[in-house]
């Protein structure tokens, strides 16, 4: 080895970027290797590299102890002493051993472990760099494409550019410059893999960064994004700063700054609105152009239905619905667009199912009423088909019992000495099955008045006619 040795690995750290320490270790652990495969022995062996001049030197490492099992891996005391009268048991004494030539075998197996620790490192350079651009935006170059990936040069490294990541209407040709967003750093066992997107929503976040100084500043901040690539996309924005317009600022003096990006996506069509704490006006916003007359919320189902003009239905909903699709992405919540005309269908239906539930109740209770009062005509014919054909005599004759009978009933419980009206009828008077005499002379007393009536007279009188029959009864005895 020589001081050409120290020349090469100082021009390697400067172009490859690989430190000379890093080079330095992956030699002396060839070294070390070379000498194992050479010497067979490698457990007590150091390597050290000169920096200055470029020379390697074996050491074979031995422990003072008393006595002596391996010569290889100790020395006595005795024998240290000797070297040196300051070496105790247990102290390390290094010895030369560089062999002047390792042979061709040696020296090839040292070159190749340094090439590995060479291009591990290189690795792990290029990946510690490009992990900080991962969610960031890069410019790089179109090399060459095949059926999965086209591949962009970003300097140091290829990355991949997948069909998913792709917008449609784009074409890459070779050498075209281009922006992407790094989406993803892996570090493979074939080196570190980068990936970019043309599609995610992040990549206007950051173009807008870059074309806003108000935003890129932190003065207006882009809440949320919306994306449908290559087509439309949806921004909300909000102001730090009452004296900022983030909307204004965003669009830039006669649309510059928002054109700008639209050149860069294809003609992407930008919708920059203003985002608002209350959902009702952030929702409105988030539908513009098109004019909202009302907003109803679920809360529950964090979904709202949205009432506008007729004329504006389908620009509320969009080509194909875009327009509603991405406000939904962009607000969170799930929009139902109806116009005034389908509400106030849907009022007037409400309307009759309220009324036809209303008239089914009373309906209802109609029939209720029904039967009670088929129920009470039933009792009243009950009653008259009860007293059809009772003369007035015996309408007084029934009052006169039924007094008795609640009299009875009432001194039913009182003292035997009470006096009781009328006398009991004694059995011995006559036999079981037979009539008192007395009353089978009332009896044909009333049948002969009965045939004495005028046969065309109605039988089923109603009450009020029973009781001016009454009434007339009583003044003919008054007359009397």
């Amino acid at each position: 080895m020589s001081k050409e040795l120290a020349a090469a690995l100082e021009t390697l750290e400067k172009e490859k970027g690989i430190s000379k320490e890093i080079v330095v270790d992956a030699l002396e652990a060839a070294l070390v290797s070379a000498y194992k495969r050479n010497y067979g022995t490698s457990q007590n062996v150091e390597v050290v590299f000169d920096d200055e001049n470029g020379d390697i030197k074996v050491y074979q490492v031995r422990e003072v102890s008393e006595e002596v099992y391996d010569s290889q891996l100790e020395i006595s005391l005795t024998d240290a002493l000797e070297m040196n009268k300051a070496y105790e048991i247990g102290d390390e004494i290094r010895f030369e051993v560089t062999p002047k030539n390792f042979g061709r075998i040696a020296a090839q197996t040292a070159k190749q472990v340094i090439m590995q620790r060479m291009r591990e490192a290189e690795r792990s350079i290029v990946y510690n760099e490009y992990i900080e651009y991962a969610d960031d935006l890069m410019t790089g170059t179109v090399e060459r494409q095949d059926n999965r990936f086209i591949y962009i040069n970003l300097g140091k490294v290829e990355a991949v550019l997948s069909k998913r990541d792709q917008i449609e209407n784009e074409r890459y040709n070779t050498h075209d410059r281009i922006k992407v967003y790094v989406s993803n750093v892996e570090n493979s066992t074939k080196g570190p893999q980068v990936f970019v997107s043309r599609t995610h929503p992040n990549l206007i976040k950051r173009l807008f960064e870059q074309e806003v100084p108000e935003i890129f500043d932190g003065t207006v901040e882009i809440i949320s994004i919306a994306r449908e690539a290559g087509d439309r996309s949806k921004i909300a924005v909000m102001s730090r700063d009452e004296n900022v317009d983030p909307v204004g600022t965003c669009v830039g003096p006669k649309g510059a700054r928002v054109q700008a990006i639209v050149n860069e996506l294809n003609g992407e069509n930008m919708d920059i609105v203003e985002w608002d704490e209350d959902p009702s006006v952030f929702i409105k916003n988030a539908l513009n152009p098109a004019q909202v007359v009302e907003v109803m919320f679920d809360k529950e189902n964090k979904s709202c239905v949205i009432v506008v003009p007729d004329y504006q239905l389908s620009l509320a909903i969009g080509k194909r619905g875009q327009n509603v699709r991405l406000a939904a992405k962009l607000t969170g919540f799930k929009i139902d667009i109806k116009s005034e005309s389908d509400m106030e269908e849907m009022e007037e239906v409400s309307d009759e199912l309220a009324n036809d539930s209303f008239f089914e109740a009373l309906n209802e209770g109609e029939e209720v009423a029904e039967q009670e009062v088929d129920a009470l005509e039933n009792a009243e014919d009950s009653f008259f088909e009860a007293t059809e054909g009772v003369e007035v005599e015996d309408i007084d004759d029934i009052q006169a019992s039924a007094s008795e009978t609640v009299n009875s009933d009432l001194y039913a419980n009182e003292a035997p000495d009470m006096d009781q009206p009328g006398e009991p009828v004694e059995d011995t008077d006559f036999e079981e099955g037979e009539l008192n005499p007395e009353d089978m002379e009332d009896m044909i007393e009333s049948a002969e008045q009965r045939d004495g009536m005028d046969e065309e007279s109605d039988s089923t009188a109603s009450m009020e006619e029973i009781q001016e029959i009454t009434q007339d009864t009583d003044e003919d005895e008054e007359s009397f």
